[in-house]
């Protein structure tokens, strides 16, 4: 080979040093990602800006210490460090995901994965180790088997408010309608013997008829709060209508309804979580509002339900704050989150307050 001539492993040596800034380069860069690397015995021996981000560790704090630092007492105790670098060194690689404790003690969940580095004649040079922050999957995570156990529960208190309005409406409705008749039917056997001699008797008889005529519509009215059987019957514009109705007769309120021209046909529980939104809507415009006129409307834009219950009275102050125990609030937006949709709310001092809930029609409507 002629003097000066390059060798080609020169060449090699080159490429070698090359790739190895490259790929220092590309760990440096990375940020979403602790990547380090650790000798055989766990012992840290190198941090990209990653780790630092992820962990809360400057190089000069955590080079040389034992990654055990990263885990639980919990996890310490149980010898996960150990058993994690066992299995890596066993079988190539291993992965976990858990909690990990950054340096001021606070926790994250991480997924992990720890490969053994080997040289070419196979001795154990150490491990790579890269750590990913999860908790904000996790939280969403949570947050879905939140939102899925809340649906549970509000899907078995709607059947067992359906079951006891049931009861009610057919077993003590019958019972109070069977009372009222033989009532009647004693007033008419007594009557001829107490008109003359004890009139007393026939008006208590009276007033006891009318506590029981009372009696009965009290029970149709919670049975029907707790469940109306026109919701089931005939559907929600009709329950919206009825409950409408009822509002305007019970409170004094010029109260109307809006509905769309073609008939809705949702899913019974999108069904129920409208009108409850709007029964909830309509409590606190007896409560609050002192409203003279109340308008509710039931629309669809071919791409989503909207429900709107709107009124002109007092409004809410421009400082009003939604209290920890405003549980009807709370109530509404968790059915429409439920729903895949939205509550919003709209008020102005003096200009009433508008509730509007907005849902996906793909989501509630019923599959033909």
């Amino acid at each position: 080979m002629p003097k000066g001539t390059p060798d080609w492993r020169d060449f090699r040596n080159l490429s070698d040093i090359d790739f190895d800034h490259r790929y220092r380069l590309l760990v440096e860069a990375v940020q979403d990602y602790a990547i380090f690397m650790l000798d055989p015995a766990g012992q840290v021996t190198s941090w990209n800006p990653g780790a630092q981000r992820a962990k809360g560790y400057s190089p000069d704090e955590i080079v040389g210490k034992h990654f055990s630092v990263f885990y639980t007492a919990e996890d310490l105790a149980a010898g996960k460090p150990e058993r994690l670098l066992a299995d890596a060194g066993t079988h190539g690689r291993a992965e976990d995901e858990g909690w990990r404790v950054r340096k001021d003690g606070s926790r994250f969940w991480a997924n992990v994965v720890i490969t053994a580095v080997h040289d070419e004649s196979g001795k154990l040079l150490g491990f790579a180790k890269i750590t990913r922050d999860m908790s904000e999957r996790r939280r969403l995570e949570e947050l879905e088997r939140a939102v899925a156990t809340s649906a549970r529960v509000q899907q078995a208190r709607e059947n067992e408010q359906k079951r006891i309005a049931r009861e009610l409406h057919d077993d003590l409705g019958q019972q109070i309608t069977a009372l009222k008749m033989t009532l009647a039917l004693h007033e008419a056997e007594l009557l001829p013997h107490i008109r003359s001699s004890a009139p007393g008797l026939l008006q208590s008889a009276r007033e006891i008829s009318g506590q029981v005529d009372a009696m009965a519509v009290a029970v149709r009215r919670i049975a029907a709060d707790l469940r109306p059987p026109v919701l089931d019957d005939l559907g929600l514009e009709a329950a919206l209508e009825w409950m409408t109705d009822g509002f305007r007769h019970r409170y004094g309120v010029a109260a109307r309804c809006k509905l769309p021209t073609e008939e809705l046909r949702l899913n019974d529980i999108a069904a129920i979580s409208l009108f409850r939104v709007a029964q909830e809507a309509l409590t606190n415009v007896a409560r609050h509002a002192r409203a003279n006129t109340v308008l509710v409307t039931l629309s669809t834009d071919g791409k989503y339900c909207r429900l709107q219950v709107e009124d002109d009275g007092v409004g809410l102050p421009d400082d009003c704050t939604v209290r920890g125990n405003a549980f009807g609030l709370v109530g509404m937006r968790e059915r429409m989150l439920q729903l895949g949709g939205v509550l919003s709310i709209d008020s102005r001092p003096g200009n009433g307050v508008s509730v509007t809930a907005q849902v996906p029609l793909e989501k509630i409507l019923v599959e033909a």
